[in-house]
């Protein structure tokens, strides 16, 4: 397997004040559209990781709320053994995210968006070996050599996603305008 996708779906969402993955994002769960764009930016297997079951396959955290690079360390594992050589990570607090603005990380053999943690792409074994749970992600990111690339500053909030109520209202938002748009422009054709 080429490309393998995981969705980080564990953190406490206090920030949030609702569960971030099963939020109605435009009548789709923020887990299933972030799901759909990783299928559509070529990962073959996706797969969430977390406390919760949300219907995909699911690998869960081993140290539950324990920090993001627990649960990408746990996905590593899985993705490894179903046979990526790639791993693209993604928060599920990202659901309006495009594929034309993962496009520059899918390039490139490892990498990430300068000042954001996430999305990143890393290869399969370019995880450092003592990589720990409690680690920060731009520790994980820096020490498995990841390339820094500019963010675009159109897709910078998409990227960054939604921890907040307002940050969420924003995207929702931008994303009614973004639908209606290819709406408009479907009729057209």
């Amino acid at each position: 397997m080429r490309l393998g996708a995981m969705i980080l779906t564990g953190g406490a969402s206090s920030r949030m004040g609702g569960e971030k993955a099963a939020m109605d994002w435009d009548g789709r769960r923020a887990v299933d559209r972030v799901a759909d764009l990783a299928r559509e930016a070529g990962a073959e297997l996706v797969i969430t990781v977390g406390p919760v079951d949300y219907g995909h396959p699911f690998v869960r955290d081993d140290v539950p709320l324990g920090g993001p690079v627990g649960g990408i360390l746990a996905g590593a594992r899985r993705l490894r053994s179903a046979g990526a050589r790639r791993m693209l990570v993604l928060a599920v607090d990202a659901p309006t995210i495009v594929a034309s603005d993962l496009a520059p990380l899918l390039t490139e053999d490892g990498a990430a968006f300068d000042g954001l943690n996430f999305p990143f792409v890393v290869g399969a074994e370019a995880l450092p070996h003592d990589a720990e749970a409690a680690w920060p992600v731009g520790r994980l990111i820096e020490r498995a050599g990841l390339t820094r690339l500019s963010c675009p500053p159109s897709a910078r909030a998409r990227l960054r996603g939604a921890n907040t109520p307002e940050e969420r209202e924003a995207l929702l938002a931008e994303l009614s305008e973004r639908d209606n748009a290819q709406t408009r422009g479907d009729a057209c054709t």
